[in-house]
């Protein structure tokens, strides 16, 4: 095998250790906002239920957020009663837990 060939070789190694890092971040990254998304609706979920949160008090949750948090995007009330929808579709799935973890993978 020629030099060169062999110098492709181990690059394409470093490359795809690049690429398996990378997926294994988008990965973390996706498993983190779910677990996020389904805490969030949870909560919304329970306060809507044990003290009768409405659309006015979510959207104030909303704005509280945009507000400290300028810059974080995918918090509109709008955002925050999918995020509670997503929590009361969901709760009840008993494989939810596995789910989850081999996301994390």
């Amino acid at each position: 095998m020629s030099n060169d060939m062999m110098q492709i070789n181990q690059f394409s190694e470093i490359l795809r250790t690049i690429k398996n890092a990378r997926e294994k971040v988008f990965r973390q990254v996706n498993a983190s906002l779910i677990q996020l998304y389904w805490d969030i609706g949870k909560y919304v979920a329970q306060k809507v239920e044990k003290e009768n949160w409405g659309k006015s008090i979510v959207h104030e949750l909303s704005e509280y957020i945009q507000k400290n948090e300028p810059g974080i995007k995918g918090f509109s009330s709008r955002n925050i009663w999918t995020m509670k929808q997503f929590y009361e579709t969901y709760k009840d799935y008993e494989k939810l837990p596995s789910v989850m973890a081999e996301l994390d993978a």
